[in-house]
């Protein structure tokens, strides 16, 4: 089938303007694309890659993730960014409040939904650990506690932080697909003042363990962590393998462990409740939305089913591949496979927002060209136009959504390298690794096919 013979594939699933800028822009794209190759490719680079991990040597596999010491760390400097950071967040959510009331030029939802949701989180999966330098809490939480003399007045278990966590992120993405205004500035000012507060005082009540275990965005970056190129060995700064940090660490808790499956649940679930399919589901012509008010409950029980469903799913499988492999012990395998989780949900992430990105990218810039209003033209952009242009022709949407493609599909090739070299440090033999894996790789098989459908789907909203 010829690249001009397709007739009718719709592109909403590159696109994605009306989830991914916290729902900004209410508009779409569509183009026309051969996405049955594409997805047919994409699924046998991943086939492949389980094969390779069949017949590659241990010591191969091992080989992958051996990380390169690079230079000596001297991490100075996180106290005076950190405070940087927290001022920063107050000069928003003040501009939220007294700012433009368009989300296209406020820098609140600017800055929140396309530099950080959309960028940072995207950047700290790719490189490594940049939350550590840019915490609004922690510089705060510990002056507080030193100037006050505060010890920690509650002392909870590490589970349950974690626990406090995942409700938190769970939280978090209700706001993002069921909020009737996530990017209104004004009322997200204030949602984030409230946020900020809360997690201020969970840390001075709590302790600062609150913030790295309990703090659901701080969790959310710390996971991605793990995947980054860059990272430490002993005292030393080291690079590898995306995913190398998982190997040498241990087996993250219960909580950690549904934190990370979450990851992948919400993120794959922002993508669905957006397809025609789920608006026939619910029985809405997706030509003709009513709005938000008309999703807001099957925004929040969906999210929450698709969740769950995909835990019974990834638990079921490490459960079958443990059979397989006559082992016992689901709970601890249940969570030492969990971070092979990880590559999978933040290449949907990247791929999920890219485009949002590509367009919104601009309207930040134009922020920065002038952020105090003052007719500064710090970037020479005072007569620059906003184009989507680049998505009207046909090599630009190609390029963009063999780019969204290629992020799924890289992401699926990394976590079954990653699981596969967690299996053979926990299995006496290779052979007893493989098995464990077999259905968790068609699981992810199955999930690579299902990751590119999405893209490739038709969208309303």
């Amino acid at each position: 089938m010829g690249y001009r013979q397709i007739t009718g594939a719709a592109l909403a699933g590159a696109i994605f303007p009306a989830a991914a800028r916290a729902h900004v822009s209410e508009q779409g794209f569509v183009l026309l694309l051969p996405t049955d190759i594409y997805i047919a490719a994409g699924v046998g680079c991943v086939v492949l890659t389980v094969l390779l991990t069949v017949f590659l040597p241990v010591r191969a596999i091992h080989g992958l993730f051996r990380p390169i010491a690079l230079f000596r760390m001297r991490p100075r400097g996180r106290a005076i960014t950190g405070l940087l950071s927290t001022l920063l967040l107050f000069w928003l959510i003040r501009e939220g409040f007294r700012g433009p009331h368009d989300p296209l030029s406020n820098p609140l939802p600017l800055v929140i939904w396309t530099l950080w949701w959309l960028a940072l989180v995207s950047l700290q999966g790719l490189l490594g650990n940049l939350w550590s330098w840019l915490n609004p809490w922690l510089v705060p939480v510990l002056w507080l506690r030193r100037q006050l003399g505060l010890r920690t007045l509650i002392h909870l278990p590490r589970a349950v932080l974690g626990w406090g966590a995942v409700l938190g992120y769970l939280a978090f993405y209700a706001f993002l697909l069921a909020d009737l205004a996530p990017s209104d500035p004004d009322h997200l000012a204030r949602v984030i003042l409230i946020y900020w507060l809360a997690m201020l005082m969970g840390g001075l009540i709590l302790g600062p363990r609150w913030l790295l275990r309990g703090e659901a965005i701080t969790v959310l970056m710390r996971s991605y962590a793990r995947l980054g190129l860059f990272g430490r060995k002993g005292a030393r700064a080291a690079m590898g393998l995306w995913g190398w940090q998982v190997l040498r660490q241990p087996v993250p808790g219960y909580a950690a462990a549904v934190f990370m499956l979450i990851l992948l649940g919400s993120g794959s679930f922002d993508g669905l409740n957006e397809t025609f399919w789920w608006f026939g589901l619910l029985g809405l012509n997706p030509l003709e939305f009513p709005g938000r008010s008309a999703v807001v409950a099957s925004s929040i029980w969906g999210l929450l089913l698709a969740n769950a469903a995909l835990i019974a799913i990834y638990a079921g499988t490490v459960a079958l591949g443990l059979r397989l492999a006559g082992q016992r012990g689901l709970g601890r395998f249940f969570r030492l496979f969990a971070p092979s989780i990880l590559p999978i949900a933040l290449g949907y992430h990247i791929a999920h927002y890219l485009t949002v990105f590509l367009v919104d990218g601009q309207y930040v810039l134009k922020m920065m060209n002038d952020p105090l209003r003052n007719g500064a033209e710090l970037l020479g952009m005072d007569h620059y136009h906003v184009t989507t242009g680049f998505l009207q022709t046909e090599s630009t949407v190609r390029l963009i959504w063999l780019t969204q493609a290629g992020a799924v599909v890289v992401g699926h090739v990394v976590a079954i390298l990653l699981a596969h070299a967690l299996a053979l440090r926990a299995f006496e033999t290779p052979r007893r690794a493989v098995l464990s894996q077999l259905p968790l790789s068609i699981f992810m098989v199955a999930y690579t096919f299902f990751g590119l459908w999405l893209l490739a789907s038709p969208r309303g909203m």
